[in-house]
């Protein structure tokens, strides 16, 4: 990841996370997440049969803040972002589901919230999955 040029963190085979936060996210949404993203089978086994979590492989994790994921598309030409959280909000989510994927031994690098960035991917498969928590 690159921010003005200069690398900024990296990691290597695990997950990258673009995350994007909404108005009312908090506890809940945090735990729910993290859980999910941490033990998921979404890795290949021996055999390779997607069967193993990023925790079973010894994964590292990059999360990326992405407030237009929650873009509004549906009216216009131009994407409605109010139903990205405020900056303040979001930052400390952001802040705090980093601190929680931490606290399960990953290595977890991040982005810069709030600054242009340039995210390089090497995407096996490609495989890519939506998650979002049960009450969206």
């Amino acid at each position: 990841m690159e921010v003005n040029a200069r690398k900024v963190s990296e990691i290597g085979e695990g997950i990258l996370i673009l995350l994007g936060v909404a108005p009312g996210d908090g506890d809940d949404e945090i735990e729910y997440m993290a859980d999910r993203v941490i033990n998921l089978r979404i890795f290949p086994d021996k055999n390779g049969k997607m069967n193993l979590s990023v925790l079973d492989m010894g994964g590292e994790v990059m999360v990326v803040s992405q407030f237009t994921l929650l873009a509004d598309c549906k009216k216009g030409r131009r994407p409605s972002f109010t139903g990205a959280a405020a900056p303040d909000h979001a930052w400390e989510i952001y802040a705090r589901f980093i601190d929680r994927l931490k606290s399960y031994g990953l290595k977890v690098e991040s982005g810069r919230f709030g600054e242009e960035m340039l995210v390089i991917l090497s995407n096996w498969g490609p495989v890519t999955f939506v998650l979002d928590t049960p009450a969206r």
